[in-house]
């Protein structure tokens, strides 16, 4: 293994979006086992270096592995189509329709009952984006597609974020 493989090759996984969390955790926990600083004590400072520098490289790959968001956007770089969120904004229409009558819902939303009618509509939108996600990147191979379904389910997910914090408002 090289500290430059993909996340993919590191964990021994196909580059596929659809993974096993179980498989990749186990994975881990034998990663960080083999890398771990303390095995190399006898060995010296240079190897614990290394080693220090595998553990992070390890959990780097897990994090991004694990979290389905991250995963698509690194197997979209990793194909030539970066997910560019910062600068490519570019939305369908209808989707920009979505994001405001959601947002309108949420600003009108007064109780708790509105809130979780919200929550609904948004969390089937993340399954109907991560579904898609699945299908563009393992079955089609259309990653330039896939980024613009990472982009949406970004959106998605910011807002499923402000959700939560006004069920926390009304909470209180």
């Amino acid at each position: 293994m090289q500290l430059t493989d993909t996340d993919f090759a590191l964990f021994g996984v196909p580059p596929t979006f659809a993974q096993d969390r179980a498989t990749l955790d186990a994975r881990w926990k034998e990663l960080q086992r083999e890398a771990h600083p303390d095995r190399f004590a006898a060995q010296g400072p240079a190897a614990q270096r290394l080693a220090m520098q595998w553990s992070v490289r390890i959990n780097e790959a897990y994090q991004r592995l694990k979290d389905p968001l991250r995963r698509a956007a690194y197997l979209c770089e990793l194909n030539g189509a970066p997910v560019d969120a910062e600068r490519n904004t570019a939305m369908p229409p209808e989707f920009l329709v979505q994001q405001m009558e959601w947002r309108e819902a949420l600003e009108e939303a007064g109780d708790l009952v509105a809130l979780e009618a919200l929550q609904v509509q948004v969390d089937a939108a993340r399954t109907r984006a991560l579904s898609s996600l699945d299908w563009l990147i393992d079955e089609k191979g259309d990653y330039p597609g896939a980024a613009q379904q990472v982009r949406a389910l970004m959106f998605i997910e910011r807002f499923a974020d402000e959700a939560d914090a006004a069920f926390d408002r009304l909470g209180q």
